[in-house]
């Protein structure tokens, strides 16, 4: 779905794509600005809800989800907005980092992350909520990954591929 959809029922829709949704797939919780994406297969709902509440949602639907984890980025311009320009992001800060601890977080520029979501769609589904939150630079990037198989495996499963083609 390209267009927007404006939603009360949010989490219906996230259990919804849940099991549809595997590696390469991408879910963003946004702030109340982020721009709607034009692309196909980018599906953008509204959550009139906090930030924080919804982030807490998609990482418990993710973990327990069993089938997908997810590899986490922030923008990088995060670290750099001042509580005088935008008031409660100290605070912020500090409870994404107490909600995300334990996670492997990348800091990317905000631009370089809307690209690889539009590049991304070409082939496969995105959901963006947009919640109610008036601090900028404040989207969290889920890009989901195989659950129960890791980068270790594909690499000796690639590397012992490779060995039975040169015998």
């Amino acid at each position: 779905m390209s267009e927007s959809t404006a939603t009360t029922d949010w989490e219906s829709r996230l259990a919804t794509l849940m099991p549809f949704f595997g590696h390469r797939n991408w879910i963003v919780v946004a702030d109340s600005a982020y721009p709607a994406q034009s692309r196909v297969g980018i599906e953008t709902i509204v959550a009139a809800a906090d930030q924080i509440a919804v982030l807490r949602k998609v990482v418990s639907v993710i973990v327990g989800s069993g089938h997908i984890r997810a590899n986490v980025y922030l923008d990088r311009e995060l670290d750099f907005v001042l509580e005088r320009d935008a008031p409660g992001i100290a605070s912020y800060r500090r409870e994404l980092e107490a909600l995300l601890d334990g996670s492997d977080v990348s800091r990317v520029p905000h631009e370089k992350k809307i690209d690889k979501l539009d590049q991304s769609a070409q082939l496969f589904r995105i959901l963006i909520i947009k919640t109610k939150m008036t601090i900028p630079y404040t989207s969290v990037f889920f890009e989901l990954d195989c659950g129960y198989w890791h980068a270790e495996a594909e690499q000796r499963l690639r590397q012992s591929m490779l060995q039975a083609e040169m015998r």
